[in-house]
């Protein structure tokens, strides 16, 4: 990055701060505080703390970094040079959705948005239904770049460490999951006592806690899905499943369309043709990886790329600042309530930077996507809304160009 560049998202930045407050977490004078500023070579500065809001935005103000963060964590001595030194008191527990973690995630920057909003519903739905998280108890953000924040508070969280942390991840991804656990044998009632029927199988029936009613939905939509298919596009979606041959699918779609199976797996009864328990646990392991929270961290038999889970695991993190700019985008690190994350466009809602007209050289080509405005650049000396100029210099895509 030239220095006039430098210098003018620095001076655009200290306009944001001047205007604007920051969203300061809960006991201020207990948490640590680091700062990366535009000289990237210097790296993050950290081990701050501040008693008071007017304390640390004097020094925002002052020194303008490109982004700020704050402990996920509550110290004695937050500004100790050494963790030992600091006295851990607890932390909140912070999950870090990020669209670059999502396996077979769109190119498109507002596309990758979406999805990783919609993976932060599912989140929140985990939170809510399998943990009994009240929204009081948690805090949504926009982090500014591909993906959101969830800050959760309740005091039960804040002893945890970080095996129990993982623990908690292990669960909302899926890790370790046993289909055999789900897919179970059960026995059957005759005229003469009990006994056990050869490859009577069963799941747990819709409206079960946790993992099992998940999976019972997620059966009951595959062949929801499945059966609005021709039958050759069905039967050929099936035999791409690892397991499943071409007979087996056949005859597993001539059974889903002539009958109504739907009731009979909400009910939990698996037992629909012979040879069916072999194709159910085939679709269950390929099919559940939908059902996890993509973006966080791996999921079934960690077939979903790169994980995230060291923010959520790791009780010494550092999370951006509600308030603040995102250093690498220009956008305002957005804090929301659940209520109003679904109208949220982040495109829209955390752009803080006009329409004037700023002259910048591209120096790489970029799809770039804001206000509703999509424009392909290409290398060029051009002119830009501002907020475009910002996001495309902080991407290091483009240069201040002359005036």
């Amino acid at each position: 990055m030239r220095a006039r560049t430098k210098e003018f998202l620095i001076s655009r930045f200290r306009e944001y701060y001047i205007s604007n407050s920051l969203e300061v977490p809960p006991s201020l004078d207990s948490r640590e505080w680091g700062f990366i500023f535009f000289d990237e070579e210097k790296g993050m500065h950290r081990h701050k703390s501040y008693l008071r809001r007017n304390e640390l935005l004097d020094y925002v103000r002052s020194i303008v970094p490109a982004h700020i963060y704050h402990s996920a964590a509550y110290y004695q001595k937050p500004s100790a040079p050494t963790m030992k030194e600091k006295i851990w008191k607890g932390a909140d527990l912070i999950f870090d959705l990020d669209a670059d973690h999502i396996r077979k995630a769109p190119n498109s920057y507002g596309e990758m948005l979406a999805l990783v909003k919609k993976e932060t519903f599912r989140l929140l739905t985990f939170l809510t239904d399998d943990f009994g998280f009240d929204e009081r108890s948690m805090n949504v953000v926009f982090s500014g770049g591909r993906g959101y924040h969830i800050h959760v508070r309740h005091p039960i969280v804040l002893s945890l460490k970080n095996d129990e942390r993982r623990e908690i991840v292990d669960y909302l991804t899926g890790r370790g999951l046993d289909i055999k656990s789900f897919i179970f044998e059960v026995p059957v009632t005759g005229d003469y006592g009990s006994k056990k029927r050869a490859r009577s199988y069963r799941v747990l029936a819709q409206g079960s806690a946790g993992w099992g009613g998940r999976i019972n939905r997620s059966l009951v939509s595959f062949i929801t899905n499945l059966r609005d298919l021709d039958e050759e596009e069905a039967i050929r979606g099936l035999c791409k499943i690892k397991g499943i041959k071409k007979n087996w699918a056949t005859n597993f779609y001539e059974i889903i369309i002539s009958k109504n199976i739907i009731e009979e797996i909400r009910q939990g009864r698996l037992d629909l043709f012979k040879g069916s328990p072999n194709i159910w646990g085939n679709l269950l392991k390929d099919y559940l990886e939908g059902e996890g929270v993509g973006g966080l961290a791996v999921g079934l038999d960690e077939e979903w790329g790169e994980t995230d889970e060291p923010v959520t695991t790791d009780t010494k993190r550092l999370i951006r600042c509600p308030g603040s700019l995102h250093g690498g985008s220009g956008f305002r690190v957005t804090p929301l309530s659940i209520q109003n994350l679904e109208d949220f466009d982040p495109l829209w809602d955390a752009v803080v930077f006009g329409e004037d007209p700023v002259p910048v050289e591209v120096i790489t080509p970029f799809n770039i996507e804001i206000r509703g405005q999509s424009n392909r650049l290409d290398i060029s000396h051009t002119e830009l809304p501002l907020h475009t100029a910002v996001f495309l210099m902080a991407r290091g895509a483009a240069e201040l160009g002359k005036v």
